[in-house]
């Protein structure tokens, strides 16, 4: 079975939990989180690099002994550290770490003080009031317990985006050497670019589908077979990923696409539009009665009820219609448009590389500039910046510019917003910067009232340019908090700063919904990673699908454009 990135990260973050719950020496904790962070943003499978006998002790982060267990990993599918801790620790204490607000100190105490070991003892115990007695907890914590147990027991299990793309790209290189097989498309949720999907549809062209259903359900990763047909298929992978195949022939490989990719309320309307029409719209084509009249292309599809071919990230019945009869479909923003990233860490504080590391990665990604953001003194495990190490990172900056070609590194911050919507470090610093990223990473739970003042006053300040991942969320793992964002969006236009649309996979935040509401106040937003290392200037990518779900073009992003004209708009933001 293939390992991917994914699968060993997932391990090394249960090894950290289940030491964590043991009280076990927090730099080894954090030796095994760090690596897992390294492994989700790896551009590349680290299977790969075993199978090719590269040292993986080059890989930030990992010595020797995590090299040797990630091989272990990939050679067998888990570790032998984690399955000792499981003949230790029950499995059901480990699913306790799955609900929102537990992390392995709470979960050790609720072991510890009421004997709690699974999911049903914590909800009993919290219905009965004895969870708020226990010392770090009390009546928030435990009602936050009750709605995360209630949200789990409705939802079903979804994967982030970037980790389905560790499946979906692998099945996909696997399926297109399928003999016969012409085209292959991971569809749906995938394809429309959504922060996390349930299952996986993949579509294949061919002439005789058996060859490929035999090579689909002989996959190395399937754990179970749920239906086979000619040509229809589901599986279950070993990762609980649900696959579902379809094969279909070349002349209907556009009205399949369409089809398969939804959103079911798009397709629809799409459907009723051909109805009007009097067609008829299915996966195999477009019909006039029994006459095939389109379906070899997507565009063919969306001519035939007279429309152009609209973007699959714009597929969610949001305007895209009204939008594409009135010819106003937006020409939307493409990776290869960024110039810049505004929102980038080093070694300094929680980064991984130094400044020149991270200028050198960013030029090889043909960025012309960087924006060094390094985190402030209040966020302390990250060893934020005091106003000396900032000053002192400041020259720094100037000194490497002087020797650097093709790449410019901006002088920044990312300041925290303190409760009361100060910032954390002094104005006379602050003011020498060419830009600051203002970030919420404390006190989540304020009222909505008080989280959008505190945010709004943090706006007003002087030197304030980005607002950044504007809802704090974590998705699967932390909610946004409660702000009323159209005046945070309307408070940017008033200031003339900009919002950030986080590509970190974990983020995705600005949401889509909120990155087309900005674009509808005229207000810019700054597409950035983000990064915490080398590596993770590669999420670039899910920032840009992020921003193509929100509507946006070229023209609505503020690192689109060339150095000169974003030193002209962030100076704006430093002298308000």
């Amino acid at each position: 079975m293939a390992v991917h990135n994914a699968d060993v990260a997932a391990v090394f973050e249960e090894i950290a939990d289940l030491l964590e719950i043991e009280g076990a020496n927090p730099f080894r904790v954090r030796a095994y989180r760090f690596a897992a962070r390294t492994l989700r943003d790896l551009s590349r499978e680290v299977a790969d690099m075993v199978e090719k006998g590269e040292d993986l002790t080059s890989l930030p982060g990992i010595g020797k002994d995590l090299a040797g267990k990630i091989k272990e990993i990939v050679e067998t599918g888990t570790a032998a550290v984690l399955e000792e801790y499981h003949k230790k620790i029950p499995a059901t204490v480990t699913e306790l770490l799955q609900i929102p607000g537990l992390g392995p100190k709470r979960v050790k105490a609720l072991s510890r003080e009421l004997h709690i070991h699974s999911v049903p003892e914590l909800q009993k115990a919290a219905q009965e009031g004895r969870v708020r007695a226990l010392p770090g907890f009390g009546e928030k914590t435990e009602q936050h317990i009750l709605d995360a147990l209630t949200v789990r027991v409705r939802k079903d299990r979804r994967f982030k985006l970037a980790v389905a793309a560790q499946y979906a790209e692998a099945l996909v290189a696997y399926l297109r050497q399928s003999p016969g097989a012409s085209r292959v498309m991971a569809a749906g949720s995938y394809r429309r670019g959504r922060e996390t999907i349930g299952d996986l549809d993949i579509l294949v062209t061919a002439r005789q589908s058996g060859s490929v259903m035999e090579r689909f359900v002989a996959y190395p990763e399937v754990e179970e077979v749920l239906a086979q047909g000619e040509t229809k298929a589901s599986v279950r992978l070993k990762s609980q990923l649900q696959v579902d195949l379809r094969v279909v022939p070349d002349d209907c490989y556009g009205a399949a696409l369409q089809y398969f990719t939804g959103s079911k309320d798009h397709s629809v309307v799409l459907r009723q539009l051909a109805q009007q029409r009097g067609l008829k719209i299915s996966e195999y084509g477009v019909f006039r009665g029994e006459l095939r009249v389109a379906g070899e292309t997507e565009e063919s599809v969306y001519a035939a009820v007279g429309l152009p071919w609209i973007p699959p990230e714009l597929r969610e019945n949001r305007g895209e219609f009204e939008a594409a009869k009135a010819g106003r479909l937006p020409h939307l923003v493409e990776q290869q448009d960024l110039l810049g990233d505004l929102h980038a860490h080093t070694k300094a504080t929680d980064g991984r590389h130094s400044l020149k590391e991270m200028a050198e990665a960013a030029r090889h990604r043909g960025l012309k500039y960087l924006a060094i953001t390094d985190h402030s003194r209040r966020l302390t495990m990250a060893k934020g910046l005091d106003p000396q190490r900032l000053l002192m990172q400041m020259d720094e900056i100037d000194r490497l510019n002087a020797t650097l070609s093709g790449i410019r590194l901006l002088k920044g911050i990312e300041v925290d917003i303190l409760e009361d919507g100060n910032l954390d470090l002094p104005d006379d610093v602050l003011g020498r910067l060419d830009l600051v990223i203002g970030a919420v990473h404390s006190y989540f739970r304020l009222s909505k009232a008080q989280q959008t003042e505190r945010i709004l006053k943090a706006m007003d300040h002087p030197h304030f340019s980005i607002l950044a991942h504007p809802s704090g969320r974590l998705i699967d793992q932390r909610e946004p908090y409660e702000v009323d964002m159209l005046r945070v969006i309307r408070k940017a236009r008033e200031r003339g700063c900009f919002l950030e649309v986080n590509a970190h996979p974990e983020r995705l935040d600005l949401t889509d919904t909120y990155c087309q509401m900005a674009k509808e106040e005229g207000v810019l937003l700054a597409i950035n990673t983000d990064a915490h290392s080398t590596l993770d200037l590669e999420n670039i990518r899910f920032g840009i699908g992020q921003a193509r779900r929100g509507w946006l073009e070229k023209a609505d992003v503020v690192n689109s454009r060339p150095l000169q004209e974003v030193r002209t708009l962030l100076k704006r933001t430093m002298q308000a």
